[in-house]
């Protein structure tokens, strides 16, 4: 009896062209210390990227502290989603009194809930530590066991591809405290389990089992989900049109298919409802974050941390250190061109290509830009950035999505040019010595160095001990000088030390702009709309500046502190905290305290 297993047009195998011409299967028990040793090395790999963040508890991401903090609180939520069954799509701990929309921020829940006990046990700075790491490692092993098992049949070639799936540039680029991002480990699941839909009877379960992958997909990250599905749709037709024997598999695919969609609507409907219509929800990005575009001279750059790259060359080609999505370097660029040419026979080859180009040209935004300078060129993504879906897509981002594409063509070479040294034993030396001299000279530059870290403030002992609680009583809340955003994101990592018992005032998460006036009317900010006080003190923070302290600003500090239900304000370590002292004092009429490492007005009496 024929089985996908065993027939190279069908199902899990014949994906790629090169293994069909082989014709040899791979069982999985054959050469386990190879994939031993292959996840192994994607280990290693994860910890040198990270080693700088695993010092201590006090040691940070030196280029993206703000994303950190958010994150720990969203590993924090996940553990409070287990341990207490609170509510997971929204949350009132954070920008009370109105909470935060979860599921139109970045809550992670299909890894926050699972990790909870690591959460529980170690705290949330662990956590996200654990998740960043292990996200790199997972993504590099799930890419190897397709690539090897699915694409190539073959472990060399796959490990190769593999690793520059989870440890490009751009990778490494997100691994500053995107690990939403670098846990990319679903993608080649969904990919395997798309092939896997034209096995002939088994409809059902191959529907049900890539509904499940799209459901954890779609509570990890959206946008990479996305992308995944646009890419997979272009190589699935370009196989359809350029193998004509798979189309003998097309009723058992769409059946699949139907029954993933079927599926993964039932189970996403309710969360997408709180995502898009719930409270908190918002209407696309703001036309400044879907400005974010990839620099044309972006894609044969180096990235900053790359062996060959530096802050210098690449600062004017991204918007900053978490969004270098593209960098291939030149001479990656020039053999991924020359494997597409090499290999346009293949119908997989040419469908990733395809993809790639599209891809590419979407990550352009509006106008094509050239070593930081625009062109005046219009780009496609100006026709497009307004419509659903695509207003929530940071355009930069599918420049990143190339990234997996390569690593796929990576392999599909290397597995082409171990092919032909079998076939040519007289020229074997030479092929293997052309093939080793290329790819050193492609991929070298790109290895990663480790990433920056920074030290981070302590956690206040009024917060670890516990003594805020008294002024939390009544459902008040603790407000902080300055208050959280996207540019002090400090008491969000005090609040997920307590496991969100501490709740905040404001916050770093997206929210609706529904400020009178706005010219993007229900357009996400990255905190909630600004008040005066808020305002007043975000000032203070940034210049150190205290402005004449009037009537009008006492009132309104008084009507804002009342709106947050205020309990108490504390200061923690700032380096503008003698001008934030000084002004809450001359707003409030009220003489602070120092106690646990913070200075305390206790509010209570202002606001009733």
């Amino acid at each position: 009896m024929t089985t996908p297993e065993s027939d190279p047009g069908v199902g899990r195998s014949g994906v790629g062209d090169a293994e069909v011409a082989a014709g040899r299967g791979v069982r999985w028990r054959e050469g386990w210390r190879w994939d031993v040793a292959a996840v192994l090395s994607f280990v290693l790999l994860a910890f040198w990227v990270t080693a700088r963040f695993w010092r201590g508890p006090g040691v940070g991401v030196r280029d993206n502290r703000t994303d950190q903090a958010q994150f720990e609180w969203m590993m924090a939520h996940g553990a409070r989603v287990v341990t207490e069954w609170v509510y997971p799509f929204s949350s009132d701990r954070m920008n009370v009194p109105d909470g935060v929309n979860l599921m139109a921020n970045t809550s992670v829940l299909s890894i926050s809930i699972p990790m909870t006990p690591v959460t529980v046990l170690f705290g949330p700075h662990w956590s996200f530590l654990v998740f960043l790491t292990a996200g790199m490692a997972a993504t590099g092993t799930a890419w190897y066991f397709f690539l090897s098992r699915v694409v190539t049949r073959s472990r060399g070639p796959a490990w190769l591809g593999a690793t520059f799936c989870a440890f490009a540039p751009a990778m490494v680029s997100h691994a500053n405290a995107h690990p939403n991002i670098v846990s990319q480990f679903v993608v080649p699941l969904i990919a395997w389990r798309t092939l896997r839909l034209v096995e002939p009877g088994r409809w059902l379960r191959n529907g049900v089992l890539l509904g499940l992958l799209i459901v954890w997909q779609a509570f990890l990250n959206l946008e990479i989900l996305l992308m995944t599905a646009i890419g997979l749709a272009v190589v699935v037709g370009a196989l359809a049109l350029g193998r004509p024997h798979l189309r003998r598999g097309t009723r058992p695919f769409l059946a699949g298919l139907g029954v993933a969609a079927v599926l993964s609507v039932v189970l996403l409907a309710y969360p997408l409802y709180v995502q898009l219509f719930g409270p908190g929800s918002y209407h696309g990005l703001s036309r400044l974050i879907r400005g974010y575009r990839t620099d044309l001279a972006a894609f044969v750059g180096w990235s900053r941390e790359s062996l060959a790259g530096d802050a210098r060359s690449a600062g004017p080609l991204a918007r900053n250190p978490t969004e270098e999505n593209a960098f291939f370097g030149w001479p990656l660029a020039v053999l991924t061109v020359a494997l597409v040419w090499w290999l346009r026979r293949s119908a997989l080859v040419l469908g990733l290509a395809g993809v790639a180009v599209l891809f590419a040209v979407l990550s352009l935004g509006r106008e094509v830009q050239l070593y930081g300078r625009d062109t005046g060129v219009p780009a496609p993504w100006a026709l497009l950035e307004d419509l659903p879906l695509l207003h929530s897509v940071v355009p930069t981002r599918w420049s990143l999505a190339i990234t997996p594409i390569v690593g796929v063509l990576l392999a599909l070479g290397a597995h082409r040019a171990r092919e032909l040294a079998h076939r040519h034993p007289s020229a074997r030396r030479q092929i293997r010595f052309g093939t080793v001299t290329v790819l050193l000279m492609a991929l070298l530059p790109l290895l990663p160095t480790p990433l920056p870290a920074t030290r981070l403030d302590p956690v206040p002992v009024f917060v670890t001990s516990g003594d805020w609680r008294p002024y939390t009583a009544g459902r008040r809340s603790v407000v902080t000088l300055p208050l959280p955003d996207n540019t002090y994101p400090d008491p969000l990592r005090w609040s997920a030390r307590t496991r969100l018992e501490m709740p905040l005032a404001r916050g770093y998460f997206l929210a609706p702009d529904t400020r009178p006036g706005s010219p993007e009317p229900d357009a996400a900010l990255f905190t909630a709309p600004f008040r005066r006080t808020s305002n007043f003190f975000g000032g203070v923070a940034r210049t150190g500046e205290i402005p004449p302290v009037t009537a009008a600003d006492r009132a309104a500090a008084v009507d804002d502190l009342r709106y947050w239900r205020a309990g108490v304000v504390i200061l923690g370590p700032h380096r503008h905290a003698d001008a934030l002292r000084q002004a809450m004092t001359a707003l409030t009429g009220i003489s602070p305290t120092r106690t646990g490492g913070v200075w305390l007005w206790d509010v209570r009496p202002l606001t009733g």
